[in-house]
């Protein structure tokens, strides 16, 4: 009895403990709900902008509906407990005011929108057109979120706004594209906070670094000549190498110490804020739209970062269209250390419950799910309402202008970037690029222009201001088929270097070269296989010019003609002509044949031109000097007067056609440069017909046709209208009816109504008749056959019956109905022409 007594005490005092102890617990949760409910949400409804015109904007920007007040009471609640559990984080960026001073949830704002152009249809060009399109605008308080978010909408009116006005805006572009990313509100340097690039370099200056191709290896043959021997001692030449080596890296230690002072010099003074200023950008994950791995975006500047990037130093929190998620990891060492795993409840706090985003579940806690969806008892989950934002539209000239104003200046390191719109510019401008040498942009070494839309396919300009070297690129489309022009002066015989279009030309030039005293042509693809052409000038001899007297060309004097051409192979090696050269002041001509794959030589000839070599009726002299030759493989014909003669009158005609090869590319520079030269002082644009802003001819037209078309129309409708039309039509379209007109034109009216009253009343006369008529046979051919006849055929005959007893009800309904309309069909066309003041006056005159 006595353990029985203790046992009965010690339950007592249990319970009395577990009663003390919920006392206990329910007064520290009194406790805490007192002191999140001191917690104060910052009230901001004050900050509302007196400049907007409320009446533009629909009721969901000046009030919220039932499930957005919802939405918002969650997430005060949610601030509540973060603010409680974390006191010495910073607040999160959750329910901003929008431009009507109304309260609005992050996630509401974001519109996914697809817009019309391909060019959005991919992140780069998404994050391009945002940096381009708006002026950033820094924050007021550099390390306080913004108490206010506009729409989208309103932000591509103005064109304006700060960084998490370009991310909303750049990640509902890509959300629309397909692509799954997130708005981040975070932490980020002085430069990227301030879109400061003056230390970045410009991105048209990245070069991608190739690594040089291996050269194939030469298959030596077995029966191949060997090279001769290099008398070069071996010992010298790894010495001299080894020196070499030595002064190249001593040079390449230099020039990096020398760098590297450089960037000491231009690195920025330390940031008293570092680590506190608040930045937006965007994440896209890896997943959708192929991307291989996460990133960052810099709305700004429309950069891509990786998640590492030593400019973003920490995050708080990053939100989509569906759901807001708190980062719980730390960001000591900035981003580097951050996983983007959103459905890991340890890393990232969500905030509604929502399944795009695979959750980690507890053991325990899945079981206790699972019971709750066996009783059915599980809450539907909490979706965001639909956005309360304007759809973004962006029209085809605001998505081709882009820029504010059309222009834009972007500096970089050692570099400025002038943008403007097309057309802006009157010779067709889009952009220029100035590099500098130096890091206060004082001595400029290269100019790029580039073009668009211009006439004359011109499409860069690059000056080089040390060497005064420009280099013009064009596009295809030119007369001449120039594709990049390279000189120092636009005066002719100067060094000049002119790429070209071989495919449209029909000589198949392809380069260019000209000098003072040389001209270098090579050629592709050209039928008689020439693909080198050198020409040598002499000096320009002096023309005494006679006052009064026709002035006449100096041409400069050709000295030398070398012509190259490739292999044949429809001719042996031995004939085959692989080089020419005419010595034209000697009057010599050398020529050189191709080389067999199986031969160390080639043959060759010179010439010697006779002095009346090709006169009329002149005796040509060949002796021993006139050719000389060496042969490979000798043959007869060859060797015969006749052949040298033959190929002596060939090489002559040769060269005087190449010699008028030579003036014609002259006088084709000049024309080259004279064209361009007009085409620089008066620079036109081409206008694509369906721009229809700007081509003024197609617009007249448009209007002309507009035109031509509302008067077809007014046409027609008076024609339509007036049912006097075709009998006054008749009588000559009178201005004037006289009283016998008036009374002709009544009653051809009042007869042709009745004529067609009567027509109509036969039609349906007719059908009648014809409809009873095979009722009537069918009936008899029943009374015929019904003996015979089975089940089948008695339902056919049932059915036909009541369908031809249908048609004849409908006729004879139509037939009287007719009847009763007719007369007064007639009489009110008979009252209107009495009415009409064009018959009636005439009638009444009389």
């Amino acid at each position: 009895m006595c353990v029985m007594e203790a046992l009965e005490e010690l339950d007592e005092q249990g319970q009395q403990k577990e009663e003390e102890e919920d006392i206990l617990s329910d007064s520290e949760l009194h406790n805490i709900q007192e002191h999140i409910a001191l917690i104060e949400v910052t009230d901001v409804s004050g900050e509302i902008d007196e400049d907007v015109d409320f009446t533009v904007f629909p009721s969901s920007y000046t009030e919220n509906s039932p499930q957005e007040k919802t939405l918002l009471n969650l997430a005060d609640n949610f601030f509540r407990q973060y603010t409680h559990l974390y006191p010495d984080r910073k607040p999160l960026f959750m329910s901003p005011l929008n431009e009507c001073g109304v309260e609005k949830f992050v996630c509401s704002t974001l519109r996914p929108t697809l817009l019309p152009y391909p060019e959005l249809y991919h992140w780069d060009e998404c994050a391009h057109f945002v940096s381009e399109f708006l002026t950033m605008e820094p924050l007021n308080t550099p390390i306080e979120l913004p108490r206010q978010l506009f729409s989208s909408y309103s932000i591509l009116r103005v064109q304006k706004g700060n960084c998490f006005d370009f991310s909303v805006l750049l990640c509902s572009l890509l959300l629309g594209a397909g692509y799954d990313a997130y708005c981040v509100s975070g932490y980020a340097s002085r430069e990227m906070c301030l879109m400061d690039e003056t230390r970045e370099v410009c991105p048209l200056l990245k070069t991608t670094l190739e690594s040089p191709a291996a050269s194939p290896e030469k298959s030596h043959k077995k029966y191949s000549v060997r090279p001769p021997r290099q008398l070069v001692s071996k010992f010298e030449l790894d010495q001299q190498a080894k020196r070499e080596a030595k002064m190249q890296a001593s040079h390449l230690k230099q020039l990096e110490e020398e760098e590297q002072r450089q960037v000491n010099s231009e690195k920025p003074g330390p940031d008293p804020m570092y680590g506190r200023r608040i930045h937006c950008w965007v994440l896209v994950l890896a997943g959708k739209r192929e991307v291989p791995d996460s990133f960052f975006i810099d709305a700004l500047t429309g950069k891509a970062y990786e998640t590492k990037d030593q400019h973003f130093l920490g995050i708080e929190s990053l939100w989509n269209h569906e759901n807001y998620w708190v980062n719980m990891q730390d960001c000591r060492n900035g981003c580097k250390d951050l996983t983007f795993d959103l459905g890991d409840p340890v890393c990232w706090e969500f905030m509604l419950l929502s399944t795009i985003k695979p959750v980690l579940l507890i053991p325990e806690m899945k079981e206790e799910e699972d019971e709750e969806d066996e009783n059915g008892d599980q809450e539907q989950a909490m979706q965001v309402p639909v956005t309360w934002v304007l759809p973004i539209v962006v029209t085809p000239k605001e998505f081709e202008t882009r820029c504010p104003q059309g222009k834009k200046l972007l500096q970089y390191r050692k570099a400025k970037l002038e943008k403007w719109a097309p057309y802006l510019q009157d010779n067709g401008q889009v952009s220029r690029l100035t590099i500098y040498q130096d890091i206060g942009c004082s001595i400029v070494l290269e100019v790029q222009d580039c073009f668009q839309n211009r006439k004359d396919k011109l499409d860069m300009r690059q000056q080089k201001k040390q060497s005064g070297v420009t280099t013009e690129y064009f596009s295809p489309g030119r007369v001449d088929a120039l594709k990049v022009h390279t000189f120092r002066s636009q005066v002719p015989e100067t060094e000049r270097t002119m790429l070209f279009y071989s495919g449209a030309r029909l000589d198949g030039l392809q380069r260019r070269e000209e000098q003072p005293k040389e001209m270098v042509e090579i050629f592709q693809g050209r039928e008689d296989f020439l693909c080198y052409k050198h020409t040598q000038y002499g000096k320009r001899p002096k023309k005494v010019s006679i006052a009064g007297g026709p002035t006449e060309a100096n041409p400069r004097p050709i000295l030398k003609i070398t012509e190259r051409f490739h292999r044949n192979t429809d001719k042996s090696a031995n004939e085959d002509v692989a080089e020419r050269i005419f010595l034209i002041t000697e009057d010599r001509i050398h020529v050189r044949c191709h080389q067999q794959d199986d031969h160390i030589t080639t043959s060759t000839w010179e010439f010697m031109k006779p002095a009346n070599l090709g006169e009329k009726g002149a005796q040509v002299v060949l002796n021993p000097e006139t050719c000389i030759s060496y042969q490979v493989e000798p043959l007869e014909k060859f060797n015969t007067k006749l052949y040298v003669y033959e190929t002596l009158l060939q090489l002559q005609q040769a060269e005087q056609c190449a010699q008028e090869v030579v003036r014609k590319s002259e006088a084709e520079v000049l024309e080259i440069l004279s064209r361009r030269a007009q085409e620089e002082a008066n620079p036109q644009l081409t206008i694509s017909i369906y721009n229809t802003e700007r081509n003024n001819k197609s617009k007249e037209q448009r209007a002309s046709q507009e035109r031509a078309l509302q008067e077809e129309r007014k046409r027609q409708a008076v024609l339509e209208l007036d049912y006097l039309a075709p009998y006054l039509a008749l009588i000559g379209d009178p201005e004037k009816l006289t009283r016998l007109q008036a009374q002709q034109v009544k009653e051809d009216c009042l007869r042709d109504l009745k004529d067609r009253l009567i027509q109509q009343a036969n039609l349906i006369q007719a059908r009648f008749e014809k409809e009873t008529q095979e009722l009537q046979k069918k009936q008899q051919w029943y009374h015929q056959n019904q003996p015979s006849m089975n089940k089948e055929d008695e339902e056919a005959y049932l059915e036909y019956c009541s369908e031809a007893m249908f048609r004849i009800q409908i006729l004879e309904t139509r037939l009287n109905r007719h009847k009763e309309s007719a007369p007064q069909k007639y009489l009110a066309l008979e009252d209107r022409l009495n009415r009409d003041p064009r018959l009636c006056e005439p009638l009444l005159s009389l």
